[in-house]
């Protein structure tokens, strides 16, 4: 399994689809990378020697990419400050609701989590249909 940016990679995948298992790269980033460390989409990853992974470590270096850690921190952060501020949205990320404006009586399954049933509590003291 090669090793990109502290990300093990699938190394029976094509490098153009094993790259995206890094956090912040997606289809058209990680075309663009390749295309920018001249190496062939349709390799696959364990083929990879030393030098083109490092080509690839440079690509993503000097396209300014944001990934890993720092973007997942930069993530971080925007919630924080959504929530700070109390803004809408920063409510609904605190609550775990759905943020975009979906409904919530009866979707929204993903972000609630699985139904809770509410039941009815019985007084134990309560006299049994007796007048």
């Amino acid at each position: 399994m090669p090793r990109i940016l502290g990300v093990d990679i699938p190394g029976e995948k094509r490098v153009e689809i094993s790259l995206r298992y890094i956090y912040g790269i997606g289809p058209v980033n990680a075309r663009e990378i390749l295309a920018r460390a001249n190496i062939d989409p349709s390799l696959r990853a364990k083929s990879l020697n030393e030098s083109q992974l490092s080509q690839i470590v440079n690509a993503i270096q000097e396209g300014k990419y944001v990934v890993e850690g720092d973007l997942r921190r930069e993530i971080g952060i925007n919630l924080k400050r959504l929530q700070a501020i109390k803004s809408y949205r920063g409510q609904r990320h605190l609550r775990g609701l759905p943020v975009r404006g979906q409904r919530t009586q009866t979707n929204s399954r993903t972000r609630k989590g699985p139904r809770k049933t509410v039941g009815v509590q019985r007084n134990p003291n309560a006299k049994a249909g007796t007048t």
